[in-house]
């Protein structure tokens, strides 16, 4: 009875009473946005269906795989993903759904001809049944993907509440609530727009003073004014480089057993540099992509090509060096689609996507402009610690020279002490080996000496007799001399010198791996991608579905990487903006960052995706502009308190009607309990660090006794560095750094978990631990009342001023605690000899070990270590 009055209704309605009868039926059964959306565009009257919206994700995720673009896979030579193709078989009949094979099998009731079929596991509802009805009945329409559309820029729609607009980012997320009857939030207050801009744009908290001359500012312009001076900031780049990082899978390590380190950190340190400059992200791109390759190409435009040197290097015994090249060439077409077009073209190695329409051919010509590296595929050692795969370059720093320059006057001393005993014993050694005109007792020599000697002399050339002393010489001193150190002390001496320098030279000079162009190869397309099986030979292309390179572009990396940033493109500026928006509010506009294929969701904003963009695009590239556009938007600006409504309509904040709230990555949450406590080291750049790690962390790969993989614990202030220049172990990540990227492949969406190893770590963590030592003390040491320390430490952190019931609470904690470690001294001792900071030995131990675990608390309250 409900389902025919609720049908009653639907045909009786106007099209305006009916979208309001929809939405009222969807919010009372806590359906959210998009499932409102779906409904209002499944039966609404006045809206046709969209090929992209409506139809393409429920051919995508039930039909294309085995009616999709790979003909390998492909079932009774029927493609539903081409409109010729699906008319021409008869499946699809346009204005006839009745007649159209489609709709005849998804509703058969024959195992044998059901579509799906029963033993795929997909099914089609009701609804997406109706839908495709309708969709043939409406003429089947097609329509090319959105994403392959080069977007042009949409006219910010008119909106009724006009005040609440500061730039068109609001038109477009205003014109959206305001269809669906909602309105936004108001603005966050100031403390909270200070501490969100801070952990947005830097990944530091602001000063108590800071925070109070920011709220007290009356000035029209002082959000603005505060955005400028973030965006300014020495720390922005390294805030803002931390998502890079992850696309770029960098790591301080090649990965495998031997993990040996690299100097990768100095590509590291120039996207840092890069983005505090502003660099347009058109060069950002080329530089990385192609720096090498630019017309009398800097080492710093090579040390940019570094992106593309970031990836796991296999040098364990087993490898072979050939399919390791390939593994790598693989990883860099996969990293650059992802991070550039925001596809995953990975299953083209194999075979044709088998949903995007990219081929294996597409796949191998993209792999051409990578295949030409003078590289091996397996990393050199230079030192036990030290293993690179060339091209690198060599950037020795004046202190490398000077040492080196040591060295070298050392090694020339001896060698002039030596001089008279080598050439004694080169001549005794000589005339033992000639006695006999054979070199019997040289039965290691080179063949080519051997021969020599079996001429008799008389029978030598000059040029041979040359050769023969030189080749004999050589031998000696490489092979024999080494052998002669116990027996005179002057070679061991010159030995030990010699092997000194060579040892310092591996492992102390800075060797950044970059492109090269400098061994150009055949491409070939690979059968299943097995690197054994070359197929049809191919050049360089870019993907053929979208638009071409111009002519006059090189067909090599240089010329990828300005197709990527042509006007034509229509990904890469897409890609781009979707990952700044994913950075301010959780969530891109389209949730599958990594992915803007069919596969991905149809976008709720797609017009403000478009707008951005082209702005992106048409205003220079310039990354900070973006962000500054988007973080003075009132989209942006709103309070991240939600309502039961809001939760039930749109629990992801889809929408935008309020401001996101989650968790601060925990690279992020370090550096703020370090700079809390004013104990962080913020200097800009640099080798790695060794801040506080587990016990025998790295023990797992001290399998052999080539290296020493004990772990090498900073001292003094490189403990308390950024997170950004904390030693990153391909093999084993650092253990107090959660939900982080594995940097072993490209990582472009966030990830957010919620576990009680996260808690443990905040709560135990030395570096926790000690920041709170060290902020307790400060409290301690200061002229304040309990409760005005209290205050103090819980404005620190979480960047506003503590209410009387919250201070009463904090002191309540304080109380307990002091009782506790009165009773318990050596339990406050061992607490507050967490960390290498020294202690202030006068401050009675019981009262700092209590505040001591009352800035802990603060530090893990739920809004310390929310961005809200």
């Amino acid at each position: 009875m409900p389902a025919r009055n609720s049908q009653s209704i639907a045909e009786k309605a106007s099209p305006t009473k009916l979208i309001a009868w929809l939405q009222k039926i969807c919010k009372s059964l806590s359906l959210g946005a998009a499932a409102f959306a779906f409904v209002t565009s499944a039966y609404g009257a006045d809206e046709p269906l969209d090929f992209n919206r409506d139809i393409r994700p429920i051919l995508s995720e039930n039909c294309f795989y085995c009616h999709g673009q790979d003909a390998n896979k492909r079932h009774a030579d029927l493609r539903l993903d081409d409109q010729s193709g699906a008319i021409e078989s008869g499946a699809v009949v346009p204005h006839d759904a009745e007649s159209s094979e489609m709709i005849v099998r998804i509703h058969s009731d024959d195992p044998e001809t059901l579509m799906p079929p029963p033993d795929s596991n997909r099914r089609l509802t009701d609804q997406q049944k109706a839908i495709l009805k309708r969709w043939i009945n409406e003429g089947a329409k097609y329509s090319p993907h959105w994403a392959f559309v080069n977007p042009t820029r949409p006219e910010p729609p008119e909106v009724a509440q006009s005040d609440w607009v500061r730039n068109p980012i609001d038109q477009f997320v205003l014109e959206k609530l305001e269809s669906l009857g909602l309105k936004p939030s108001p603005e966050a207050d100031r403390s909270t727009l200070i501490k969100r801009l801070y952990a947005d744009l830097v990944g530091l908290p602001p000063s108590i003073e800071e925070v109070r001359a920011f709220v007290g500012d009356p000035a029209p312009d002082a959000y603005e004014r505060l955005v400028d001076r973030l965006l300014s900031n020495k720390h922005y780049g390294e805030r803002m480089a931390l998502p890079w990082l992850d696309a770029a899978r960098y790591a301080d390590s090649n990965g495998f057993q031997q993990d040996g380190d690299t100097w990768q950190w100095i590509w590291r340190d120039w996207v840092v540099k890069a983005l505090n400059e502003d660099m347009p992200f058109d060069d950002f791109t080329t530089w990385q992509l192609a720096g090498d390759l630019l017309p009398n190409a800097t080492n710093e435009q090579k040390i940019a090509t570094g992106f593309n040197r970031n990836h796991l290097q296999n040098g364990e015994g087993g490898a072979i060096a050939e399919e390791q090249r390939f593994v790598t060439l693989f990883d860099r077409v996969d990293t650059t689609a992802t991070t550039w077009l925001g596809l995953t073209v990975a299953c083209a190695q194999c075979h044709d996507h088998k949903y995007d329409p990219i081929t294996q051919r597409d796949y191998y010509s993209l792999l051409d402009a990578f295949n030409r590296v003078p590289e091996l595929g397996m990393p050199a050692r230079l030192s036990p610690r030290i293993r690179l795969g060339k091209p690198y370059l060599e950037l020795p720093t004046e202190a490398n020279l000077a040492k080196i320059a040591e060295l070298d006057e050392s090694v020339r001393a001896v060698e002039a002490e030596a001089k008279p005993t080598q050439e004694a014993i080169f001549a005794g050694w000589e005339v033992g080996l000639l006695a006999d005109g054979n070199g019997a007792d040289g039965q290691e020599l080179p063949e080519s000496v051997k021969t020599l000697l079996s001429k008799p002399e008389a029978d030598r050339s000059d040029v041979e007799k040359k050769k023969l002393d030189d080749e004999l010489r050589s031998h000696f001193f490489n092979k024999v001399q080494p052998t002669l150190g116990n027996a005179f002390p002057v070679l061991a001496n010159l030995e030990k010198l010699t092997k000194e320098r060579s040892a310092y030279k591996g492992d102390q000079i800075p060797r950044p791996m970059i492109m090269s162009d400098d061994q150009p190869r055949e491409t070939h397309i690979l059968d299943r991608g097995e690197y054994l099986k070359p197929t049809e030979k191919v050049t360089f292309e870019t993907p053929s579905f979208l638009p071409p390179m111009p002519d006059g572009m090189p067909r090599n990396r240089l010329g990828l990487a300005q197709w990527l940033v042509s006007q034509d493109n229509p990904l890469t500026a897409r890609v781009q903006v979707n990952k700044m928006w994913q950075h301010f509010f959780g969530i891109g506009i389209i949730k599958t960052a990594e992915d803007f294929g069919v596969q991905s969701e149809y976008p709720l904003h797609g017009k403000l995706l478009d707008w951005l963009a082209c702005e992106f695009r048409e205003s220079g590239w310039k990354m900070k502009a973006m962000n500054r556009l988007i973080v003075t938007s009132s989209t942006y600006r709103q309070s991240s308190r939600t309502s039961p409504e809001l939760l039930t309509r749109d629990p992801e904040n889809r929408l935008y009607a309020r401001a996101s709230r989650f968790r601060m990555p925990s690279m992020i949450l370090r550096d703020w309990a370090l700079s809390v406590a004013a104990m962080i080291q913020d200097s800009i750049g640099g080798a790695p660090v060794y801040p506080y790690q587990p016990d025998d962390v790295w023990e797992a790969l001290a399998i052999t006794k080539e290296r020493d993989f004990t772990y090498p614990t900073s001292t003094g202030s490189d403990l308390y560095r950024r997170s950004i220049y904390t030693f990153w172990r391909r093999t084993v990540s650092p253990a107090n750094m959660f939900d982080t990227a594995n940097r072993q492949t490209c990582r472009v969406r966030q990830a957010n978990t919620s576990t009680p190893l996260h808690a443990l770590t905040t709560l135990n963590d030395p570096t926790w631990v000690e920041a709170a030592r060290v902020l307790a003390e400060k409290l301690i040491q200061s002229d304040k009342q309990d409760d005005d320390r209290m205050r103090l430490a819980f404005a620190k952190v979480t960047c506003r001023e503590a209410n009387d019931k919250e201070v009463r609470q904090l002191q309540r904690i304080f109380d307990y605690q002091l009782g506790y470690y009165q009773g318990s001294v050596e339990q406050a001792k061992r607490l507050l000899a967490t960390g290498s900071s020294p202690r202030d030995e006068s401050i009675d131990i019981a009262k700092h070990a209590a505040m001591t675990i009352v800035c802990l608390a603060i530090l893990n309250l739920d809004e310390a270590m929310t961005r809200e």
